[in-house]
């Protein structure tokens, strides 16, 4: 997350009035700082990934475990602690207990919910393979780091979402629900950070709705669940607020667990991976090469299946965020004729990619989703201001939107060297992939950020994940891959990846040759960056990569393990295998590669179904549970066992043979 603005925000009524404005300063901003960095390169590739915590609270006398609302008092002690302070220019190294010159200390945000943590690096990462090894450890000492500036009951656990969150009494302090800002039922307004940003996203996204948002999740039905199951917590009784009538308007579905309010999805965790590309074009293609490989990720690391103390019959949080955040209007989302608003919208502001932006040759039309919305206005001023047209119809797009919050005096003048308005629209669009401009006055290059995966239970499976997406980053750029796929399939892929155990049930658009074309050999030698032996392009049939038949012959459904680990036949090579061979093509050495093989194992064994998913591994532990009853109700007691499993899980990693299923013999070291 960002800095936070500071200022005086517009109630909903008022910043609609200015929403136009924003959005015209935000253009000349954008080209503003396109016109000074569209030529700035860098060295080298860096990266960064961002973990997001929970902060829960145990009673272990009365066996419960609550969410604490303490995020302030912890980030004032990690920012006020003179040791933290000294070691600004290197941390302790957790096995030598001595500092690491070259690594400056981890750094800790606020988040959306005042009972999250986020920690990040204290520099970017490389991506040389010492680096990459020393990922885990750095993980690891973030979640020591915030321990120690905790209360001795609390933890910070890395769980997708709280699984009673909503239960109108687990949270420490407690404070009742209904407040002036989310006017929930089932949350109080404290829950969130309580920077004035985040009250007025909420309140502004309710009020330009014209209702509250409506989160309903399909419930899994076991044996003895109701049917038709009716939430029980729902109170169509209450009058607070004249929101309240929304679930006598039929908000609350049946057979869903039904949720109201921001916090909901907000209130999730995930790992979020960042990389500065050498110059924009990389960037662009980056962006382009990673999209479609974002539903595989999210299935991949599947972990969400509790919502509001019930077994949901979804494994990820993508959509439940997706909907907390929708703030589409009835006429924007279809149900009501166009007479207002401009346009209806397909998609939420949380949602996947609608956009392709690189000037790769082999980016053909027939890719492009053919329902973009763009303003048309605004992207022809940015063609008139010298950007192309595949990169303002991005921007143009994402312009659609309006600001929901606005501050005051951020509107008496235009400053082009702030991105202050362009950063109002482009942060409040959440798609799985983000494209970042390098901010003015600093030397940060153009950015892409990976953001489709759910937060793992162990910093040695954050690891993993954080590894795999930088290694195959590398093999895409070093042998020139191409995963283009019709972005229609990326969106259906997208909700392919919500059911339940999709990682092994379910099949998903990919395309079948991501390989280049042999080039012409020179002297006998052949000119395809990282040819030889090793080389991918050696391991299947030579078809052209830029197919000028029917698009849909390019594209075929397969599993997850035929994505990863390569189909039998040898028609698709495998991300694993093209990852391994990027590895052989750098000579790394045998104790390297032997580290990295851990991490990919991890992955394979995830695909394969070897190794388990934590939602699968959750949904088997509420199932054997003594307390459970086969009717869906993950019950205070239960939760409570199941949070300190997850802690025990962090702690030991799977070494004392709990949790084997989901982590098996992939930890080696002691």
């Amino acid at each position: 997350m960002g800095l936070l603005a500071v200022g005086t925000p517009l109630e909903w009524e008022e910043a609609k009035k200015s929403a136009s404005h924003v959005r015209s300063w935000g253009i000349e901003q954008l080209l503003a700082l396109w016109r000074k960095a569209k030529g700035k390169e860098r060295d080298a590739l860096l990266w960064g990934d961002e973990i997001e915590y929970l902060v829960v609270n145990f009673d272990d006398a009365e066996r419960n475990v609550k969410l604490s609302l303490r995020q302030a008092d912890i980030l004032h002690a990690l920012a006020s602690d003179p040791e933290l302070i000294r070691q600004g220019g290197g941390v302790p190294d957790l096995n030598q207990g001595e500092p690491k010159a070259d690594r400056p200390a981890p750094t800790f945000h606020p988040e959306f919910g005042r009972f999250m943590l986020e920690a990040t690096p204290g520099k970017p990462w490389g991506i040389g393979f010492k680096d990459l090894l020393d990922v885990e450890q750095d993980m690891k000492l973030r979640r020591k780091i915030a321990k120690e500036h905790m209360e001795s009951s609390e933890f910070p656990i890395t769980l997708t979402t709280f699984p009673l969150l909503g239960d109108r009494k687990s949270i420490t302090p407690f404070y009742p629900p209904s407040g002036s800002k989310l006017r929930s039922q089932f949350v109080p307004d404290e829950i969130a950070n309580p920077h004035i940003r985040f009250p007025t996203l909420a309140a502004n996204i309710r009020a330009r709705r014209g209702r509250k948002v409506e989160l309903n999740v399909p419930v899994f039905h076991d044996t003895n669940t109701t049917w038709p199951f009716k939430d029980p917590t729902v109170d169509y009784d209450m009058h607070n607020w004249p929101e309240d009538q929304d679930v006598r308007n039929g908000a609350a579905k049946d057979n869903c667990i039904y949720m109201d309010a921001m916090a909901f999805g907000m209130g999730s965790c995930c790992l979020q991976i960042t990389f500065q590309a050498k110059g924009i074009e990389e960037g662009r293609k980056m962006y382009d090469q990673l999209s479609p490989l974002g539903p595989i990720l999210l299935a991949l690391t599947a972990a969400t299946p509790i919502y509001k103390g019930f077994l949901a019959d979804t494994d990820v949080r993508w959509n439940q965020i997706s909907r907390a955040v929708d703030d589409r209007t009835p006429e924007e989302l279809g149900e009501k004729p166009l007479k207002s608003d401009r346009w209806r919208i397909p998609k939420s502001r949380y949602a996947s990619n609608s956009t392709y932006i690189s000037q790769d040759s082999r980016l053909r039309p027939e890719y492009l989703d053919p329902d973009l919305v763009v303003d048309e206005d605004l992207k022809a001023r940015l063609v008139e201001g010298g950007m192309d047209d595949r990169l303002a119809t991005h921007f143009a797009h994402l312009f659609i939107r309006d600001p929901i919050v606005i501050f005051a005096e951020d509107l008496q003048e235009l400053d082009l060297e702030k991105s202050d308005h362009f950063e109002n629209l482009q942060s409040t669009n959440w798609q799985h992939m983000r494209f970042k401009p390098p901010p003015p006055g600093n030397d940060t290059g153009w950015r892409v950020e990976v953001r489709p995966m759910e937060i793992q239970i162990t910093d040695f499976e954050n690891a993993a994940f954080s590894v795999f997406v930088v290694l195959i980053t590398r093999a895409i750029l070093s042998f020139d891959l191409n995963f283009y796929l019709p972005i229609p399939r990326t969106t259906e892929n997208m909700e392919t990846a919500h059911r339940r155990d999709a990682v092994l049930n379910d099949k998903f658009y990919f395309r079948k040759d991501p390989l280049p074309p042999p080039q012409t050999k020179i002297n006998g030698v052949s000119s395809t960056p990282g040819s030889g032996a090793n080389t991918p392009r050696s391991r299947v049939p030579s078809r052209p990569s830029t197919p000028t038949g029917p698009v849909e012959d390019e594209y075929e459904l397969m599993t997850v393990n035929e994505i990863i680990n390569g189909k039998d036949d040898g028609g698709f090579p495998g991300l694993i295998p093209l990852v391994e061979s990027y590895l052989d093509s750098v000579n790394v050495d045998v104790e390297t590669r032997c580290e990295l093989a851990q991490y990919l194992d991890l992955i394979k064994g995830r695909a394969s179904g070897r190794l388990w998913t934590a939602a699968k591994w959750i949904r088997r532990y509420v199932a054997e549970h003594k307390e459970y009853k086969q009717d869906s109700v993950v019950g205070d007691e239960l939760v409570y066992d199941l949070v300190k499993a997850a802690e025990r899980i962090t702690v030991h990693e799977g070494r004392d043979g709990f949790a084997k299923e989901m982590l098996g013999e992939c930890r080696e070291r002691p």
